[in-house]
Formats: structure tokens, C-alpha cells, sequence
């Protein structure tokens, strides 16, 4: 099953993805995304490297949700898993 870290404070895209029947957990820091076998990593792109600092590690595909709406990034993700 695929499993989705979603950053805290978008919680329509959280939403929206268990709708679908993904497995989401809630990001409420970057670390929080290091050590878990997550599939993708939903962020609001708010505070995105605001310091240059990049040192958050995962082998997650990072989907950026500034701009996007909850079904853009629903149909984001099903699009990547159908590669």
C-alpha cells in the first residue's frame, strides 16, 4: 500500500488522499520524514530550504502543494504511481 507523509497544516490533502484509501501519516517536522519508508512526502513549500539548509534524508518523492489543490495532488500522485 502506498503511504504518504502529508505536512501538518494541509489537512484537505490529507483528507483527500484517505478518501482515495492512501496511507497517511502526518508530517509536523522535516525529520519526521527521515527513517520512514514513505512512498511520497506532500509539503506546503512555505518554508522550503529558507536558510540554504537541505539535510532532511529520504528516499520519498516530494510533491510540493503550493498552488496546487487536494485533487491536483491526488491526481499527481496517481500519475507518478502509473509510471
Amino acid at each position: 500500500m502506498t503511504k504518504i507523509g502529508v505536512e501538518q497544516s494541509l489537512t484537505d490533502i490529507q483528507d483527500a488522499l484517505t478518501e482515495q484509501g492512501y496511507n497517511v501519516a502526518q508530517l509536523r517536522h522535516a525529520e519526521d520524514a527521515e527513517g520512514v519508508d514513505f512512498d511520497f512526502c506532500v509539503v506546503s513549500g512555505l518554508d522550503t530550504n529558507v536558510m540554504g539548509i537541505q539535510d532532511t534524508k529520504t528516499n520519498a518523492t516530494i510533491i510540493e502543494a503550493n498552488g496546487m489543490t487536494a485533487n491536483e495532488i491526488v491526481n499527481e500522485i496517481r500519475s507518478r504511481l502509473n509510471q
